[in-house]
């Protein structure tokens, strides 16, 4: 069921000609697309130790005996919480290349075998066990794309993009967004932080007020979106659904299913295929 807050259509500037257009959709990626709801803490420590367990042997292989395991995982760890508490205060994105380049560092690792790219590689990221998108995505992707609506992401992961672009394409989706995949790992930024919407609003090559965000964070997403000019629509979080709300969202929907029709009251005709059509 859609809770839109204001389905009213937008109407022309004065001394415009016609209505604003819908010309793209922004999505957040963690519990927006892909669903998170199933997987646990403690399965969540079981995958960063064998991860991390596959840098370690990358460094034995390069001649550094790295004899205690539990230090270097431990300095990972720790380090990674103190770059989320600090970036949650300044909104600088943390990144786990440098997390993991700083905890190598402390336990003796030297400077020649810390190459950022080939360690990372070496940690091998992959789509948790048992994560899946939420079953609607798919359709949904494909009828925006069907109708000539550029869609893209904006997430404040840690890892890179081409990171996490492994899960899209494990899950079938990465082809449905060519023109925009930011991380926040990339462009230096956390949602709400303006730079990451204009970064990905410059990628996706539309305006704010042609462009919808769609995510489940009150503040990352809801006020980020908001104070940039784009209609922010909230998919609360399963597991925190009493989250207290700082803006007023132009909608909230429980499915996205429900922000097609949220769409329709906004955006009359959208879903017209605009074949032959600039949009």
């Amino acid at each position: 069921m859609s809770l839109a807050h204001n389905t009213e259509p937008i109407r022309p500037i004065k001394g415009s000609q016609s209505p604003i257009m819908l010309k793209a959709v922004l999505f957040d990626l963690d519990d927006t697309l892909i669903d998170w709801s199933p997987f646990s803490h403690d399965q969540w420590e079981s995958m960063e130790t064998r991860r991390l367990s596959r840098v370690i042997s990358h460094f034995r292989d390069s001649g550094h005996p790295l004899s205690d395991e539990h230090a270097f995982k431990s300095e990972f760890m720790l380090r990674t919480t103190k770059a989320w508490n600090e970036a949650s205060q300044y909104l600088r994105a943390p990144h786990i290349g440098n997390v993991m380049m700083e905890a190598a560092a402390a336990v003796g690792v030297p400077a020649s075998l810390l190459d950022t790219d080939t360690v990372m590689r070496a940690y091998d990221w992959n789509i948790a066990d048992g994560i899946g998108l939420f079953p609607e995505v798919p359709e949904v992707l494909g009828i925006l794309r069907d109708a000539g609506i550029k869609v893209g992401i904006v997430t404040n992961a840690y890892q890179p993009m081409w990171m996490r672009d492994v899960e899209l394409a494990t899950l079938g989706v990465l082809d449905y967004f060519p023109h925009c995949r930011i991380s926040a790992a990339d462009v230096g930024f956390l949602k709400p932080h303006p730079h990451i919407f204009e970064t990905a609003l410059a990628s996706i090559g539309t305006e704010a007020s042609e462009t919808v965000f769609v995510g489940d964070d009150p503040t990352a997403d809801m006020v980020g979106a908001k104070k940039v000019g784009m209609r922010a629509v909230y998919r609360p979080n399963v597991r925190r659904p009493h989250a207290e709300l700082e803006v007023t969202p132009d909608g909230t929907i429980t499915s996205l299913h429900d922000l097609l029709n949220l769409l329709d009251g906004w955006y009359p005709g959208w879903r017209k295929t605009s074949a032959g059509v600039t949009r």
